[in-house]
């Protein structure tokens, strides 16, 4: 390449000097932590060693995390409400599942989280076997709102982390529970956790992107600098205001609102999801959300065949929670006439008229065999 003028010259230089250094410190070619923004992030999640990767699809962080810590061959703990990348990283770790069925609520139509006991059991069974579980991948909280008792499922028992919970890894969908923007999310690294570090960063340099989306990652810095400002009390407000909208929804004729009595193994909620069911009023949540949706301008975050759930946010403000009751209220004194139970289309939920989770599928082929 030829360049009319030493000015031009010094110009390309410079930008291959500053973007050079940039890859380098990104860590594409090598795997590195983001150095300038490491301090940042272990200053708001105190306790573990944060890397900011790039790509930003939390599916990929999924894949990065079982490749990482199965070999072909290893046993992987998992229920069976898992999201899809954990499915494809079976394939492509070739490691083979012990699959837990998650509580389940026929009202509702979803899936709750893990019971300590189902992963002990778990074990057991894999241990009689003559097996030996390499990973227990727990999806907490789910879409839905509910979490699983980490804690106790991450007992002392099993290898010492530094995370709040015990966990090693953990996959942040960043641009959900912050302010990032959409496809950006973060893998946690525990500081004292057993994990083989290079083997992580060989999986991230085989899946990530080598060419970043410096929005992407402009974004994961700007919501770690907000959260850094307030952690304690940032989410304050969202929090109130959700609190305050689940109060008003249960005062409505007809409307079912998920809580500690729907799943009682698991009385612990995220307070920014909303989850309703319209069962009552003799509506499914499709048909529900198409009236919310087309003629009352309110679209949900996620939409079950029972089950509307509302993610509530740093961007949530009073005129939105207002909108939503609003909506609610209108919906409901229209269809309370026709139903007085627990239907669906003239179906009553249970186990005969919704398709639950079936526990006594025999697994033939391991996913990566398929």
């Amino acid at each position: 390449m030829k360049f009319r003028n030493s000015k031009s010259n010094f110009k390309m230089s410079w930008y291959l000097e500053e973007e050079i250094s940039r890859i380098i410190k990104i860590g594409v070619a090598l795997g590195l932590d983001f150095d300038n923004k490491e301090v940042g992030m272990v200053d708001v999640f105190v306790e573990a060693k944060r890397k900011l990767k790039l790509g930003g699809l939390r599916e990929l962080k999924v894949q990065i995390l079982i490749m990482g810590t199965c070999s072909p061959g290893d046993y992987l703990i998992l229920p069976r409400n898992s999201h899809k990348s954990a499915i494809s990283s079976l394939v492509l770790s070739g490691a083979i599942p012990k699959y837990i069925i998650p509580e389940y609520s026929y009202d509702w139509d979803i899936p709750a989280g893990v019971m300590p006991s189902q992963v002990e059991n778990a074990i057991k069974e894999l241990e009689k076997e003559g097996k030996k579980a390499a990973v227990v991948f727990v999806p907490s909280p789910t879409y839905h709102g509910v979490c699983s008792k980490l804690s106790e499922i991450l007992s002392d028992q099993l290898p010492y982390s530094a995370l709040q919970q015990g966990a090693d890894l953990v996959v942040q969908s960043t641009h959900k529970v912050l302010c990032s923007l959409t496809q950006s999310s973060m893998l946690h690294l525990s500081t004292k956790t057993s994990v083989d570090r290079e083997r992580i960063s060989m999986c991230l340099q085989s899946l990530q992107t080598t060419s970043p989306n410096n929005l992407l990652l402009a974004s994961l810095d700007a919501a770690r600098a907000q959260l850094n400002e307030n952690p304690k009390t940032i989410f304050n407000e969202a929090i109130n205001l959700a609190t305050e909208t689940r109060y008003l929804l249960k005062n409505i004729p007809g409307i079912s609102v998920l809580d500690s009595s729907s799943f009682p193994n698991f009385q612990t909620r995220d307070p920014l999801r909303l989850t309703l069911g319209f069962w009552q009023l003799g509506l499914s949540d499709y048909q529900a959300n198409d009236i919310l949706h087309k003629d009352l301008m309110v679209i949900c975050e996620l939409v079950g065949s029972r089950s509307l759930t509302f993610a509530f946010n740093l961007g949530t403000c009073r005129e939105q929670i207002q909108r939503l009751v609003s909506a609610i209220q209108q919906v409901s004194p229209i269809h309370s006439s026709l139903s007085n139970g627990k239907f669906v289309n003239g179906l009553v939920a249970d186990e005969n008229s919704v398709m639950g989770p079936s526990a006594d599928i025999e697994i033939g082929l391991n996913p990566r065999e398929c």
